[in-house]
């Protein structure tokens, strides 16, 4: 609970029709902020994203991953082509603030639930829609899955060393971006509506997401003739950086350099080696000879040693640690980033709390995911009166 009492969002609705990550984080942030999410889900099986494992681990008969992205959620089950489900989901999307639909392009159509139908029965309505690629040109039937939009994208280029094959992210980042520019979209719409009283359609794509993740670098490929983007053959971590930006080994562990002064650095950890790269253009032309130098040199003391020389001179230095290692710091505690969800059968889940803070308050909810249509009978009461 926030300082004022409240959240930002309390009495709003949101409809959840999304599969998967990118819709239904986007949701779940919405909900994390105050709204009321309900989510509407196939009976037979609901979201895919229940039997999507990202381990062996489940939790009450569905993947972890879905409890992760779908917890303070409540969930009805509806089968769009019958009838009476339609009924109550119209009734549902005359009350609702806000829908979340993230089918591949024409599928929404079919069902009738597309934004041009369902403006017609509630004009206030705020509609977000995710795709992968878009609803026109030649990609807009492709698969909107994570791997294939960054090896699309362009993004894989960035990561590994020089002599290495493309390097994905070891995250979904096109889903998680693609969703929060949706809550972005959505909360710009629910503005406009307190102002001018009408709602809006919000579109995003997991591409145009990732393709504005990289606006840095792309912005520096279109405007330096085309030239593509080099990565470093040792320790790469920035195409676009010279040394010492990287990570490297040390006698005990991994330190990660950020940028600075390729002769500073050498002082401070008595290196002389460096000392000849006075030119600071020579930190990016030789930045492999550079960061060869200190790969072999940083071998021969610990992480904290090397801290301890670098961090009170103020060179932006840091211990590159393991989840273990950050779960137990006393940084990571001070957070107070985890919280236990529990759902309806008194399966508990430990996850991430919202990172937003309101009004110096954490966000945070017990509400577990819902099994399928595990709230039927209550929001059809509310809804239809029955």
């Amino acid at each position: 609970m926030t300082a004022a009492g409240f959240r930002p969002l309390e009495g709003l609705l949101v409809l959840d029709f999304a599969q998967f990550l990118s819709g239904p984080s986007a949701a779940l942030r919405l909900a994390d902020l105050g709204a009321r999410v309900i989510k509407v889900e196939r009976p037979d099986g609901g979201d895919l994203c229940r039997s999507l494992y990202i381990s062996n681990m489940e939790l009450d008969g569905d993947s972890t991953l879905f409890h992760s992205i779908n917890r303070n959620k409540e969930s009805i089950s509806a089968n769009l082509k019958n009838p009476e489900d339609l009924k109550l989901i119209r009734a549902l999307i005359e009350k609702a603030d806000v829908m979340i639909q993230n089918f591949r392009p024409g599928v929404i159509e079919r069902m009738g639930l597309h934004y041009e139908a369902v403006r017609e029965w509630n004009p206030r309505l705020v509609y977000g829609e995710i795709t992968g690629y878009g609803k026109t040109g030649p990609w807009n039937g492709k698969p909107g899955q994570d791997l294939l939009v960054q090896s699309l994208s362009g993004l894989t280029w960035l990561n590994g060393d020089a002599d290495q094959p493309p390097v994905p992210f070891g995250l979904s980042i096109a889903d998680m971006f693609a969703g929060a520019h949706l809550v972005q979209g959505i909360l710009a719409c629910l503005v406009r509506r307190g102002v001018k009283g009408i709602g809006g359609h919000v579109e995003v794509s997991l591409l145009e997401s990732i393709l504005d993740f990289q606006f840095e670098v792309l912005t520096t490929h279109m405007n330096d003739g085309g030239k593509l983007p080099e990565r470093s053959s040792v320790n790469n971590a920035n195409a676009y950086l010279g040394a010492p930006y990287g990570i490297y080994q040390t006698a005990d562990g991994y330190l990660a350099l950020a940028m600075g002064s390729v002769i500073k650095l050498g002082q401070l950890l008595e290196c002389t080696a460096l000392e000849s790269f006075h030119e600071p253009a020579t930190w990016f032309s030789r930045r492999d000879e550079i960061k060869a130098i200190l790969r072999d040199h940083l071998k021969s003391q610990s992480s904290a040693y090397w801290i301890a020389r670098l961090e009170p001179a103020d060179y932006w230095c840091a211990e590159v640690l393991d989840w273990k290692q950050l779960l137990e710091h006393e940084a990571f505690r001070a957070l107070n980033m985890t919280q236990q969800t529990m759902n309806g059968n008194g399966a508990s889940l430990t996850t991430t709390r919202c990172p937003i803070r309101i009004d110096g308050g954490l966000l945070t909810s017990t509400m577990g995911a819902p099994k399928i249509g595990e709230h039927n009978d209550k929001i059809k009461a509310e809804v239809l009166n029955v």
